[in-house]
């Protein structure tokens, strides 16, 4: 009886991420791609038809034939949706890049300082999560106008004879990103370079490397699985994102996530807002895949199996 019982729960915990993927994931997702195929309506809910489980399945069949895919079609041949996708992958992959320049020195100081001082950094670290995402984008716009911190500092110095225009562009949305999303950047690039075997270094540097060449050959390979995953943690959520570019962007930042907002609050347009989220997670679904292929290549690599 223990062993038919242990049975069952060891299936019950197995499919328990997939309920869980079900509920919080699928329903949604499917809720959502039903409106990307209806149409707009001036009533509650604002779009048409509306699927009634009352009417059994052959009123699901009977609405599902007046589904439309005329959304779709207005997003390809308008240019404010396709500019804006492409306005997100180029802004994400850029702000990616500059997290990865400033996170990788950060996180390989951490990894390389005295183990009694780890702890403390990798709290620094975490300690902007303790305070809210939206406060903390609100400061950079204290930050950043004219009348700013940034401005008033360069002036001190001499910089500049009169104060930059930071806030509303482009360059206000890298900061905001790079700021908001480095710790996702620095996490696994620590924990990789933290685990990483000092004596090939060692090794390396008896057989006349010098210390450029044997963070070439050696660290930096070793560390590109915490690369890998600190870019898919950033770039992934940077292209869907909309409270940065509201907050610190300008009337000309075009991010996807700022226009699916602004379709469904401001317009009210359900359908056209669905069919760019869906959209939106198809294009997204690339580098959620080759996330979990480095993952899972990882993984084999510290085991031993993978090449």
């Amino acid at each position: 009886m223990s062993g038919v019982f242990k049975a069952v729960m060891g299936r019950a915990i197995i499919w328990l991420p997939y309920l869980w993927l079900l509920i919080f994931f699928l329903a949604p997702f499917f809720l959502v791609a039903k409106l990307s195929v209806s149409q707009t309506a001036i009533a509650q809910p604002p779009y048409l038809p509306v699927l009634t489980m009352g009417e059994g399945l052959s009123g699901w069949w009977a609405d599902f034939k007046t589904f439309a895919f005329d959304n779709y079609a207005f997003l390809a041949t308008d240019s404010l949706y396709w500019k804006g996708y492409l306005s997100s992958l180029q802004i994400a992959f850029i702000s990616t890049l500059l997290t990865l320049v400033i996170g990788y020195p950060l996180a390989y100081g951490m990894a390389r300082a005295p183990r009694t001082m780890r702890p403390l950094l990798l709290m620094l670290v975490i300690l902007p999560f303790w305070t809210s995402f939206l406060i903390r984008v609100y400061a950079w716009i204290g930050i950043l106008k004219k009348e700013g911190l940034l401005n008033q500092f360069l002036l001190w110095l001499g910089l500049i004879s009169e104060p930059l225009t930071v806030l509303n562009t482009d360059v206000a949305v890298y900061i905001g990103i790079v700021y908001s999303y480095l710790p996702f950047m620095v996490l696994p690039l620590y924990a990789n370079l933290e685990r990483q075997d000092g004596t090939l270094l060692e090794a390396a540097s008896d057989l006349g490397c010098n210390r450029f060449s044997a963070f070439w050959q050696i660290t930096w390979p070793l560390s590109r699985p915490g690369v890998i995953a600190g870019c898919f943690l950033v770039f992934i959520p940077a292209v869907g994102e909309f409270v940065i570019p509201s907050l610190l962007g300008g009337s000309s930042t075009l991010m996807i996530g700022r226009i699916l907002f602004d379709e469904f609050f401001l317009n009210r347009d359900w359908p056209i807002s669905s069919a760019v989220a869906v959209l939106l997670l198809l294009i997204l679904i690339v580098p959620i895949m080759l996330f979990q292929r480095s993952e899972a290549r990882a993984r084999e690599m510290a085991k031993g199996v993978g090449p």
